[in-house]
């Protein structure tokens, strides 16, 4: 996969993550608050380890 595909997966898994923390929030549930962040985190992560792949073109 390319760096922009590997973006483009992290976002959209940066994006769940705050959907699910705010049901969380909606609801008065905790652990779907906290499960939302934790897959924030991660999604971070998987944005560091793209932005730190380099370009299609640099290979």
């Amino acid at each position: 996969m390319g760096k922009g595909t590997d973006m483009a997966r992290a976002k959209a898994r940066r994006l769940k993550g705050m959907k699910k923390e705010s049901d969380g929030i909606a609801l008065g549930d905790e652990r779907m608050k906290a499960e939302g962040r934790q897959e924030q985190d991660a999604a971070r992560r998987q944005e560091e380890r793209a932005r730190a792949l380099p370009e299609a073109s640099d290979r």
